[in-house]
């Protein structure tokens, strides 16, 4: 690892498969200049080219529709995809175009706002051992956001809870800022990206998992062994604790032939951003007013003044746009797009391109054609086991679909 120094028109979509073919062309990605806490940033028609490389077709289909915010999606080694909605269920679609429902207990789900079963990450073992994970707001007695680790029956038919809670105590509210996405890093550590529950003080507090990145071991939950405030006590930082100063952690991703991990968070009416995580960075927000209860949004995202704070990779400008999930584009059939960071955008209703040098500097901010408004709301992109794209909507009252991109050289 490097170390420190949710249109407003809804469209509905037709039935059955909807194939349209797009090119990669260029569109700003926010009426403002998109920019990094270090001003401007560099902004391009398209990614920069190898002399060999050529720019791949898009063929973008609908894979399921009438869904209501399916939040998060992963494919299974057998083409299998499975995915969940906010509202509570998941279901998997099958290489042969077949959906079905997976049975499962949420009987404990906590639905308000942006919060709900959220995150949805398979085990880097699932296909001997079929364990998954997700991230759900829990509706007991001790309200909080948990990560539940579970084993999926052979034929998708029902899912299992095995270690519930493997995490428990991220801060709950009144549902704004839940966080909660997860992935794997290529240590095997589980990721966890989590909101800062609109509580001033948490994304600062060192005890609270509110507005961090965590990173623990999924078989037990407990700290990963090499984490940054471990050998501190639970007197001064949680263990669990990867990052801290984040506001509402939306997109987690992993650059491939890298350990290298982005995330993708909101900001509040301005910059939301990526950023290059680093091992107990602080990423600067502290919406802390003069009274410990206010929740002042008027502050910098990233505050500079922090000591240590960390500048962003990108930042949105003025307005935000909503970023969400997060993947990196990899493999040959991607042409001249292979290895850009694809964000979701849920304001801005579209995809995110960014081309990043080798150091993560920006080196250009671009759109993906044929999502702009096209379909919305983007909650989720994901690259699959295939090389596919995979991108969920979030426009709600059953107006979501997943899709599938296919490149085409």
């Amino acid at each position: 690892m490097r170390t420190v120094g949710d249109l407003a028109g809804r469209v509905r979509l037709c039935a059955a498969l909807l194939t349209v073919f797009v090119l990669l062309a260029v569109s700003a990605c926010s009426d403002g200049a998109q920019q990094t806490s270090s001003g401007p940033s560099k902004t391009a028609a398209s990614p920069s080219l190898e002399p060999d490389q050529s720019l791949p077709e898009l063929a973008v289909e609908v894979l399921v529709e009438d869904l209501s915010i399916p939040w998060d999606l992963a494919q299974a080694p057998d083409g299998t995809v499975i995915f969940d909605q906010r509202d509570g269920g998941l279901s998997a679609y099958f290489p042969d175009g077949s959906l079905r429902s997976i049975e499962a207990d949420f009987d404990d789900l906590f639905v308000r706002g942006e919060t709900g079963l959220m995150g949805l990450v398979l085990d880097p073992g699932f296909a001997a051992n079929r364990r998954f994970f997700t991230c759900q707001g829990f509706a007991g007695r001790d309200r909080d956001i948990r990560v539940i680790s579970w084993e999926m029956a052979a034929d998708y038919s029902a899912a299992t809870r095995l270690t519930d809670p493997l995490v428990a105590g991220l801060p709950l509210s009144s549902g704004r800022h839940g966080g909660c996405r997860l992935r794997f890093d290529t240590d095997g550590a589980l990721l966890i990206g989590t909101g800062d529950a609109a509580t001033g003080s948490n994304a600062q507090d060192l005890m609270s998992l509110g507005g961090k990145t965590l990173r623990v071991d999924p078989e037990t939950g407990q700290p990963w062994p090499e984490n940054p405030f471990l050998f501190l006590g639970n007197a001064e930082a949680n263990p669990l604790i990867y990052t801290y100063g984040h506001r509402n952690v939306q997109g987690l991703a992993l650059r491939p032939d890298t350990d290298d991990v982005y995330s993708a968070e909101h900001g509040p009416d301005v910059d939301d951003e990526v950023n290059l995580l680093m091992p107990g960075a602080n990423y600067g927000w502290n919406p802390v007013g003069e009274d410990a209860r206010d929740y002042n949004e008027s502050v910098p995202m990233t505050d500079l003044g922090i000591d240590g704070a960390q500048p962003a990779v990108w930042s949105s400008g003025e307005p935000a746009i909503a970023t969400s999930g997060s993947t990196f584009l990899d493999g040959p059939a991607w042409g001249g797009y292979d290895g850009l960071l694809l964000v979701g955008l849920l304001a801005g209703e579209g995809i995110l391109a960014l081309q990043l040098g080798e150091d993560g500097s920006l080196i250009s901010a671009s759109r993906l054609p044929g999502f702009d408004g096209t379909f919305g709301r983007i909650r989720t992109v994901q690259l699959g086991n295939d090389d596919l794209l995979y991108v969920t909507t979030s426009n709600g009252d059953g107006d979501d679909v997943v899709l599938r991109v296919t490149p085409q050289l």
